[in-house]
């Protein structure tokens, strides 16, 4: 397929290196791509400049959010949580009609620290308000209980563990699920409308306890049945 990332930290990144490894053809949008080539300094994450990366990874194209999005058959958002709605508004509704938006986001909240809070949730999510800004698109939501490497490559993990995938669409859900196991997932659970997105974002207050307490962020959920 022709995937548009949206996002130049380590999600997009990896998920990026992985679509091509695997023969996609991606794109990876920004607000301004000149700028985005020409930094020099870390991330607010610590990643090495995006060009680095770039250069690295040549298959890639960088370009503008719209322009991205306009050329794809799937769109991934790998923005901050926070960022979602505008970084979507960017693209513009004309570029996300009909389109799979596969939205790998968290609604984390910062604002009193560490660990973050959830800006959204018990009656409502981001995959809902993203479904809900952009209704001619067909959102799912899957992958955001996982960190960026187990995401790409979830047989790093000693035994198979669980995703999930929740969405209004159910040829959008089929097309991630497929994808899900081009990168190795085995374990995936469709969860139902968008709605159910609400239960997948907000396991992420667990999940950043465990992180905290194991010391670690390989880690992922197993439902056992």
């Amino acid at each position: 397929m022709k995937t548009a990332i949206l996002g130049t930290g380590n999600v997009g990144r990896t998920i990026a290196a992985r679509l091509v490894e695997l023969g996609h053809g991606v794109t990876i949008g920004t607000r301004d791509a000149e700028a985005t080539l020409a930094r020099t300094e870390v991330d607010g994450m610590g990643n090495a400049p995006f060009a680095d990366w770039a250069a690295g990874n040549p298959d890639v194209t960088v370009t503008s959010f719209a322009d991205a999005a306009a050329g794809s058959e799937l769109i991934i958002n790998a923005t901050n949580g926070g960022a979602s709605l505008d970084v979507l508004a960017l693209v513009g509704a004309e570029n996300l009609g009909g389109k799979i938006i596969l939205d790998l986001a968290n609604p984390l909240d910062f604002s009193h620290g560490m660990p973050p809070t959830l800006f959204v949730k018990d009656t409502d999510s981001l995959g809902e308000q993203i479904q809900r800004a952009f209704p001619a698109a067909r959102v799912v939501k899957s992958l955001n209980t996982l960190n960026a490497d187990l995401m790409a490559r979830p047989d790093q993990l000693s035994e198979t563990s669980t995703v999930f995938v929740s969405g209004n669409d159910a040829d959008a859900k089929q097309t991630v699920t497929a994808l899900l196991k081009e990168f190795g997932h085995r374990d995936v659970i469709d969860l139902g409308d968008i709605t159910t997105a609400r239960g997948a974002e907000m396991l992420l207050p667990v999940w950043l306890r465990l992180w905290e307490t194991l010391g670690t962020s390989a880690f992922n959920f197993k439902i056992v049945r």
